[in-house]
Parts: structure tokens; sequence; C-alpha cells
């Protein structure tokens, strides 16, 4: 009897830990990363090209929180030259989907530095950069 009671409470807490753990893995990704897979497909030539284009440019991106609720980024071409008069655009996600998804203008306070409010907390940041008749984009982390 005493070794039956063993055996049914450890698989007990095997079997609560399993549910727990799926639980708590399909409340914070629903597994969706694009709606229609066969449509994305379709757009991936052009996207692949699209990237080559921006890899050329050679721009680079450097995101910083400057505060306890502001971001900064710094832009850069190729040759390691500020970046000015850039439309800088972006969209913060938090990384777990617990917040909503928040869209930030930035305003250039200094040549190749945008600054533009975020509110506390980590963020991953789809940048997206338009100057000189080209378009880059790019995502960056902040905390």
């Amino acid at each position: 009897m005493h070794m039956a009671a063993i055996m049914v409470a450890f698989f007990g807490v095997v079997i609560a830990v399993n549910v727990l753990m799926a639980r708590l893995a399909t409340s914070t990704f629903g597994g969706v990363v694009v709606e229609n897979s066969y449509v994305a497909s379709q757009h991936f030539n052009t996207w692949l090209d699209e990237a080559k284009a921006e890899k050329a440019l050679g721009w680079k991106a450097l995101v910083e929180r400057t505060g306890s609720d502001r971001v900064e980024v710094r832009l850069r071409d190729a040759a390691g030259r500020a970046l000015g008069g850039v439309k800088l655009s972006a969209v913060a996600e938090h990384p777990l989907g617990l917040r909503a998804d928040e869209t930030l203008a930035f305003r250039e306070s200094a040549p190749g530095v945008y600054e533009a409010p975020l509110p506390a907390g980590r963020w991953r940041l789809r940048l997206a950069a338009r100057a000189q008749g080209r378009e880059w984009r790019t995502v960056g982390d902040v905390q």
C-alpha cells in the first residue's frame, strides 16, 4: 500500500507539472508567424532582394535607452558618418506580447541622432529608415 501511494504521488506531480508547462507555453505564444504561409511564400524572393539591397547600403543603427521613458537611435552610413535628414519610424513590440505594440515617432535631436518616447521595460524595435531615395530596415532591442 505504501509503494502504491508513492507511485500515485510521483505520477501525479509529473502530470501536474506537464499540464502547467503546456498551459504556460500556449498562453505566451500562439504559434502564428504569418497568417497565410502560402501567400507569404509568394513574396519570399522579393523580400530576399530587398534584404540584399539594404545590406549593400551598409547602414548601421545603435539603439539605446537615454532615460526611463526615452529611446535614442544613432544612424551611421557605411563610412561611419552620421545619417542626417532620415525619416525614421519604428514599431516597439514587447518580446512576450504582454503589452500592446507602440508606434514611435522619432525626431532628430542632432545629426544622425533620433529620439522618441518609449515606456520603461524591454522592447524590440522594428526600425524603418528612409533617406536619399532608399529604404532600410533593422531590428534592435532596448531595455
